[in-house]
């Protein structure tokens, strides 16, 4: 029994189990905080779409990293929005347009930043309107004509429909037609149509396909304003003549176009160390991406449907991390990971240490008392004849124990205490020879 108390009250055993719970609360720990995947999908949309361009300059950038981002195309936002949300679809990211989601709907998506503006351009016929001068400058203006209002799931459809709502004309007062934009710009260049509305940024491939189409033209949206603030997701863009392109002087004039902006969204579960290494990037790209924005004016918090990613908005408002500014992204992700698992545990030893001296006082006086209650039996059994043997050979063991106790200078009058007693036993025991 003594033995076995002797291993229960092992300082060194107690110090290793310690250590041994630590091992294993950080692993745990590290188990629950994960690193960043190395593989991750993103809906981009057509592949004549800037979605899908920016979705392949942010792959090659993520590349450089070692982060394989692949790319889906869809029919537009609101697909990219259900496969999002559908946690089989295996898609982490997508590019999604400003207005277009019922936020409800979407509880467990963030906005990681809005990346450029995407201007809903309106392309008409000027034989189409010949009664008001050649020139569309009001939507209502649509009514009774053959018009594009965009594909199922897209944005274009989505925020044409709330243009034409609050301009007070129904799809019912139109010949509208819900076409995908190769078709819708077939039947334009064919004369089927009169109008096409198109939500795209300036620099997108698919706008290059109106500029040898004769006879048509820009709206110049006179209501910007109006519009900009009953829809406050929009913004009012200014659109230099020749900005599209100067061979063909597209548009003629200075114009006015509302814009939604273009926002990468994640699930909210995203790992931290990509949303820096998602906007670093995008960083890079969009330095010189859009004529339409502003020096700076991108990635931006402005503008969004889903609220924005906590470490999204740190990192807009001050930049990268320490790690991440001075570090390659993996070693800043692992450092990030280690310092993350050693601060709580530092929380948790830090106040513990306050106790090592009251801990060490309990294992001496544990050790001493061990020490005594083995002097007592051999005390006790001191008059017995028949176990003077075995009393002298448990107090020789006694006095070796004793004798390699080592403790402080604060603790050597317990230790000197007990050293007196075992010599009073030893006297008692050479006084009944």
């Amino acid at each position: 029994m003594n033995s076995i108390k002797r291993q229960i009250y092992n300082p060194l055993a107690i110090v290793a189990a310690f250590f041994a719970v630590l091992i294993v609360i950080f692993g745990v720990l590290w188990i629950l905080i994960p690193p960043p995947p190395k593989v991750i999908e993103m809906a981009t949309g057509f592949q004549t779409g800037l979605y899908y361009q920016f979705g392949e300059r942010l792959k090659a950038e993520l590349g450089h990293d070692g982060v394989n981002l692949e790319l889906k195309t869809t029919g537009g936002t609101v697909d990219n929005l259900a496969l999002l949300n559908n946690p089989a679809s295996g898609i982490d990211f997508a590019m999604v347009q400003g207005g277009v989601a019922d936020v409800a709907k979407y509880p467990n998506l963030v906005s990681v930043a809005g990346m450029f503006y995407e201007p809903i351009w309106v392309w008409y016929r000027e034989s189409a309107f010949k009664n008001d001068g050649g020139q569309l400058r009001v939507l209502g203006q649509l009514k009774g004509k053959r018009v594009s209002i965009g594909n199922e799931g897209s944005g274009t459809l989505a925020l044409s429909n709330a243009l034409l709502k609050i301009s007070g004309l129904s799809a019912d007062e139109m010949q509208a037609q819900k076409l995908k934009p190769d078709e819708a710009i077939a039947k334009f260049n064919s004369g089927e149509l009169d109008a096409i509305f198109i939500v795209a940024a300036a620099e997108a491939p698919i706008l290059q396909k109106f500029y040898e189409i004769p006879g048509i033209r820009l709206m110049n949206f006179e209501q910007a304003d109006a519009y900009t603030r009953n829809l406050p997701y929009l913004s009012k863009v200014t659109v230099p003549r020749g900005l599209l392109s100067i061979a063909h002087d597209l548009p003629r004039q200075d114009i006015q176009v509302i814009a939604a902006t273009a926002t990468l969204v994640a699930k909210d579960d995203i790992s931290p160390a990509l949303v820096s290494l998602l906007l670093g990037a995008s960083y890079d790209i969009l330095k010189s991406y859009s004529r339409l924005q502003k020096t700076g004016e991108f990635p931006s918090g402005a503008g969004l449907d889903f609220p924005l990613h906590v470490d999204a908005e740190i990192y807009l408002k001050d930049g990268p991390s320490f790690l991440h500014r001075h570090l390659p992204f993996w070693t800043a992700v692992w450092v990030g990971r280690f310092v993350k698992i050693v601060i709580p545990l530092l929380v948790i030893l830090i106040p513990l240490f306050t106790y090592i001296p009251s801990a060490k006082n309990f294992f001496l006086r544990l050790k001493l008392a061990q020490v005594y209650e083995e002097l007592k039996v051999v005390e006790r059994n001191a008059l017995n004849p028949e176990l003077r043997e075995k009393n002298l050979k448990d107090l020789e063991s006694i006095e070796k124990r004793v004798g390699n106790i080592k403790v402080s200078m604060l603790d050597a009058k317990e230790l000197y205490d007990l050293k007196g007693h075992v010599g009073d036993v030893r006297a008692r025991l050479n006084l009944h020879k």
